[in-house]
């Protein structure tokens, strides 16, 4: 994520992840996203939210799919993406929604049990490949990442 097109968000899951596969077999989970932006005002306190469409792919949205449903607050972390398309009745329509590199819990006020996944060896299985075949290519840089995929996480 060297574009400096990247963002960080703690928030509220609005609906259970989707998980569906492309015809090429990459797993790809979506999910909306509401973060709260609170300000004072007076003696009163305003809360303001904005909602986010997420997107992951390959082993993350495996990943996100098993472990987070509606409700859980998570921190997201990716990057933005403009889509744009012709809506049935012949207009034009346009968003913007998050493209995520990692999703997680957030432990500020809940706890959570990591259990870590087993490696695939053949970088194979249902959802096509490892984590580094499986990336979008839809906007990508050939640049290399910033950390090795195929080093242990922890």
């Amino acid at each position: 994520m060297a574009n400096g097109n990247n963002v960080d968000l703690v928030g509220n899951i609005t609906r259970d992840p989707e998980l569906r596969y492309t015809p090429g077999g990459t797993a790809v989970a979506s999910f909306g996203l509401a973060v709260n932006h609170r300000t004072r005002k007076g003696d009163d306190w305003e809360e303001k939210a904005m909602f986010f469409d997420v997107s992951c792919f390959g082993q993350l949205a495996e990943n996100v799919a098993e472990s987070v449903t509606k409700g859980a607050r998570v921190i997201v972390t990716g990057r933005l993406d403009f889509r744009s398309w012709e809506s049935q009745d012949g207009d034009r329509r346009s968003k913007i929604e998050v493209i995520a590199d990692e999703v997680g819990p957030s432990l500020r006020w809940a706890t959570a049990e990591v259990a870590k996944n087993d490696r695939r060896q053949d970088g194979g299985g249902a959802g096509g490949g490892g984590e580094q075949q499986s990336r979008p290519a839809r906007g990508r840089s050939d640049a290399p990442p910033a950390y090795d995929y195929d080093e242990e996480p922890f």
